[in-house]
């Protein structure tokens, strides 16, 4: 497999001379397997997926007509929006079929992502778009993908159904886990509190503890994780729990538990400048298993 990043931040998209570093596109990545006559499996169709389709253009349309499969974490804006500018969906050569995590059972995946291209926000509509283009629902579970490729999916930590992507291939691990955060007990545990119980604490302690081993059981042992980690543990504890992101120490801690090869450090925090993540990584990325560093636009990677 031979990984490459097209869109590393969370939340917004964040142009400017603070991001030109680390890149300041919203998630995509490229996903290539060059046995498989450089098969392309894509994750997230962030605002970094605009220039991945102008690359697959300049290269793979030239090869034939484009034929890929397109793995969506989760319908956040942030992981979709680039979805309208993804200049294969625009011909009529073009086989694409969308996979993700449906939260409403009454509007299924393509009207949530095809939703976009509405004359309200754009002047094309998705029923003017060229591609054929199919949409499967996806839940937690094991599927093949053909070819050797097994895909063994997992429920994320998120206001919205967020699913985890574990693809192996010829004894090599590639899996995502964005956007999570920790499981944590939502019971009350202060026994001085009029509305603790017991019972209910402990229920809470272990369900959490359940869950945030069965998410590192998904990824154990990969060859690379791709983990949310938009925050500082301080930033995390101060305000932002709940939100559906994880912190660097957890993330790390988390991986090395698990016996990880190498993590990259993903979902950068639109705030976080280049040299806030230069500091950041003086911190974090020590050298030590396994081996840790920021993601960043353009970032290749072979497993």
């Amino acid at each position: 497999m031979r990984v490459r990043f097209w869109g590393v931040r969370g939340s917004i998209p964040c142009p400017g001379p603070a991001t030109v570093r680390y890149g300041g596109n919203t998630p995509s990545l490229e996903v290539r397997f060059p046995a498989l006559d450089n098969r392309l499996i894509i994750i997230d169709a962030g605002s970094g997926i605009r220039e991945l389709g102008n690359t697959m253009m300049a290269t793979d349309f030239k090869q034939g007509p484009i034929n890929t499969e397109l793995f969506l974490t989760h319908t956040h804006w942030d992981h979709i929006m680039g979805f309208p500018f993804f200049v294969p969906i625009y011909l009529p050569t073009t086989n694409l079929t969308v996979y993700g995590p449906v939260s409403y059972e009454g509007e299924g995946l393509d009207r949530v992502v095809g939703g976009q291209l509405t004359y309200r926000y754009f002047p094309v509509r998705d029923a003017e778009l060229a591609a054929k283009i199919k949409y499967v629902d996806l839940k937690e579970g094991e599927r093949d993908l053909g070819g050797g490729i097994r895909l063994t999916t997992k429920y994320l930590n998120h206001p919205i159904l967020c699913l985890g992507y574990r693809f192996e291939y010829q004894g090599k691990v590639l899996c995502t886990a964005y956007d999570t955060e920790p499981y944590r007990n939502l019971f009350c545990t202060d026994p001085t509190d009029p509305a603790y119980d017991e019972a209910m604490a402990h229920e809470g302690d272990l369900v959490a503890m359940e869950q945030n081993g069965l998410l590192e059981r998904f990824f154990a042992g990969a060859d690379l994780l791709v983990h949310d980690t938009q925050y500082t543990e301080v930033e995390y504890r101060a305000s932002k729990l709940g939100w559906g992101h994880s912190s660097m120490e957890h993330a790390v801690a988390a991986a090395t538990r698990a016996g990880v090869k190498r993590m990259a450090l993903f979902h950068h925090d639109p705030l976080r400048t280049d040299d806030q993540l230069d500091e950041l990584t003086s911190r974090y990325c020590t050298g030590s298993a396994p081996e840790i560093f920021f993601a960043r636009e353009g970032m290749e990677i072979e497993l």
